[in-house]
């Protein structure tokens, strides 16, 4: 029988369990914490779950359905957006805070020393993301269902599509996440994080670039922008947005690259 403590897997007769083993064990124990956290509970479904309410149901939402996308009803402009910001909240606040205060009192430092390793530690994090990103793409999409979003309305290609998109959206901001955690302190990171969510919330997740008028073209760099462009649309016109994709690739290549070179473990 394995014993578990942390990401630290034993096999019966005291070694290391396989290394797929130990890396679903991290992510398990990782899935635990977060779901546990209240405040990044708050953060990453109830938060958003209010904005979509919000901006579905009161005319502070009119907003958000620029003169280009007039043609569209409101909840099928929003709900994506809202699934946007979710992945924001999850990959990059909730994941940059927590990674933070972990270097900060030594755990990270710890867990690579045990054989989890450092990329063990690293794929565990990831899967424990995803699996939280899963959750709320479940909880909000049935909330959107709820309020009218139609997503199938462009066809059959569009929810893959949505996700491809929340994926690379994922990839971008989760080593942006690794970025500011292992270079600033844990309470710099805190105060960056939390502002970055709200700056970039409204930065064409729940607000299209579009709307920005003649400073939007400009804004189509920011990776929470090309997030935004690439799920609506996915979700308003069934089709993948080559140039909002690439550029979060390019977000999430720069920031790994950056990572390697100056995250520090301690």
């Amino acid at each position: 029988m394995t014993t578990t403590a942390g990401g630290l897997v034993l096999a019966p007769g005291g070694g290391a369990a396989p290394a797929a083993r130990r890396v679903v064990a991290q992510a398990r124990f990782e899935l635990g914490v977060l779901l546990r956290n209240g405040e990044q509970l708050l953060v990453s479904l109830v938060l958003p779950a209010l904005a979509l309410l919000v901006l579905a149901r009161t005319p502070v939402g009119a907003v958000v359905v620029p003169a280009s996308l007039a043609g569209s009803a409101r909840i099928d402009v929003v709900a994506p957006g809202v699934l946007g910001l979710a992945v924001l909240s999850t990959a990059f606040t909730g994941q940059a805070i927590a990674l933070g205060f972990d270097r900060r009192y030594g755990v990270l430092r710890l867990l690579a020393t045990t054989p989890l390793g450092r990329s063990g530690l690293l794929l565990g994090r990831g899967l424990a993301v995803l699996a939280v990103e899963a959750l709320q793409v479940v909880a909000l999409g049935i909330l959107a269902l709820a309020l009218g979003w139609q997503p199938l309305a462009a066809g059959a290609a569009a929810v893959p599509l949505l996700l491809v998109a929340l994926l690379l959206g994922t990839a971008a901001f989760a080593a942006l996440a690794l970025l500011l955690a292992g270079t600033l302190r844990a309470e710099a990171v805190l105060a960056v994080a939390n502002l970055v969510w709200v700056l970039l919330a409204g930065v064409g997740l729940l607000v299209p670039r579009e709307a920005a008028g003649a400073a939007g073209p400009l804004l189509a760099v920011l990776p929470s922008a090309a997030l935004g462009d690439a799920v609506r649309a996915a979700a308003l016109d069934g089709a993948l947005a080559l140039g909002p994709c690439a550029v979060l690739v390019a977000w999430a290549a720069v920031a790994g690259a950056l990572v390697v070179r100056t995250f520090r473990w301690s």
